[in-house]
């Protein structure tokens, strides 16, 4: 017996497929060059549905934009948990962000594309409510705990966000291990306790 779906349920599925569609297409050739025909064909619902979700193709694209910062912020919870040392837990984090980065679509999505499209204020904003969040939570832990120099949480955190995504940026398979001690270093470099190691538990350092 096939099981129907209610109006809300169907109205979701209508909703992700949009969402999926577009990131895909958003990823292979970019916001100015992906049109709306295109999405509302590889997600096989009408122009109508698109435009009964999202205002317009912007609309959507931001749409994408959060969800994958959504994404992001779930992996870096599950990677940190609160129970963790405190600044191992922001290299966990960190470590955990630029993994999710070395997808070049989400790269250029939330990276290149974000900004341009949403503009900086807004593309900031998203990433302030999801990975920006856990990151400003782990810094202001770690000072809390006195494991990290007591500094204004939410600006250190505002500058290793900003070393994380030009990490993300510029570093290649073959570059990400000088990037990753980089940030290994600069984070035991503002260590309350001179020494303090910051070193993946089981994990290897050069990455």
């Amino acid at each position: 017996m096939q099981v129907r779906r209610s109006n809300p349920e169907r109205s979701d599925a209508t909703r992700d497929a949009l969402i999926g569609a577009a990131r895909r297409l958003f990823a292979e050739k970019g916001y100015a060059a992906t049109g709306t025909p295109e999405i509302v064909a590889a997600a096989n619902v009408t122009r109508g549905a698109l435009y009964h979700h999202f205002a317009d193709k912007a609309d959507l694209f931001r749409a994408v934009v959060e969800r994958e910062h959504a994404a992001i912020a779930a992996a870096i919870e599950a990677a940190a948990p609160p129970e963790m040392d405190p600044v191992g837990a922001i290299v966990e984090g960190g470590e955990t962000f630029l993994a999710a980065m070395d997808d070049p679509g989400r790269r250029r999505i939330l990276l290149v594309e974000a900004p341009a499209v949403l503009g900086p204020a807004e593309a900031a904003a998203i990433d302030a409510a999801h990975a920006g969040r856990t990151l400003v939570e782990g810094v202001t832990a770690a000072i809390d705990a006195g494991a990290l120099r007591p500094l204004p949480p939410a600006v250190l955190a505002d500058l290793l966000d900003a070393v994380y995504d030009r990490a993300a940026l510029r570093s290649t398979k073959a570059g990400a291990g000088d990037y990753r001690a980089a940030i290994r270093a600069i984070i035991a470099g503002l260590a309350a306790t001179p020494g303090l190691s910051t070193r993946r538990r089981g994990r290897s350092s050069d990455r």
